[in-house]
C-alpha cells in the first residue's frame, strides 16, 4: 500500500490576491487564551486593540470581523505580538477560512459581508 501524505493548509491556500508593498497586511497582538489556525476570521477587542477569533455573540468588538489570520498563532499561554492579518484589499478562498465552532451560516455570511466592507473579498472555488 502506498504512503499517503497530507499537506496542511498554507498561505497559498488562503490568500489569492493582496495589494503590493504589504498594504493588505497588519501586524496585530493576538489576545491570550487561544490557539488560532491560519485562516481564522478575527475580530478586534475595542478596549485593547487585540484580536480574538470572531464571536458573533460578543459585545467587546470581536463580534465584527476585522481580518483573517495569515499564520497560525498559539497564544494559549500568553498574548502574541507577532500576529499577522489580512486587513484590507485582498482576496481569500472560502474553503481556507476557519470559523469558531457553533457559528451559524447566517453569522458567517454577516462576517463575510463585514470583510467585504474592508475590501477583503471571499471567493469560492479558488
Amino acid at each position: 500500500m502506498p504512503t499517503v501524505f497530507t499537506e496542511s493548509m498554507n498561505l497559498g491556500d488562503l490568500l489569492k490576491y493582496e495589494a503590493p508593498n504589504l498594504y493588505s497586511r497588519d501586524r496585530v497582538t493576538v489576545a491570550a487564551g487561544q490557539n488560532l489556525p491560519l485562516g481564522a476570521v478575527v475580530g478586534m477587542v475595542t478596549a485593547t486593540g487585540k484580536v480574538k477569533q470572531i464571536d458573533p455573540s460578543a459585545t467587546d468588538g470581536t463580534q465584527v470581523a476585522a481580518g483573517v489570520l495569515m499564520q497560525a498563532c498559539d497564544a494559549a499561554l500568553a498574548e502574541r505580538t507577532d500576529g499577522l492579518i489580512v486587513a484590507r484589499h485582498a482576496i481569500v478562498a472560502d474553503h481556507a477560512l476557519q470559523w469558531p465552532s457553533g457559528i451559524t451560516t447566517g453569522e458567517q455570511q454577516a462576517a463575510i459581508a463585514q470583510l467585504k466592507a474592508l475590501g477583503i473579498l471571499v471567493r469560492q472555488g479558488v
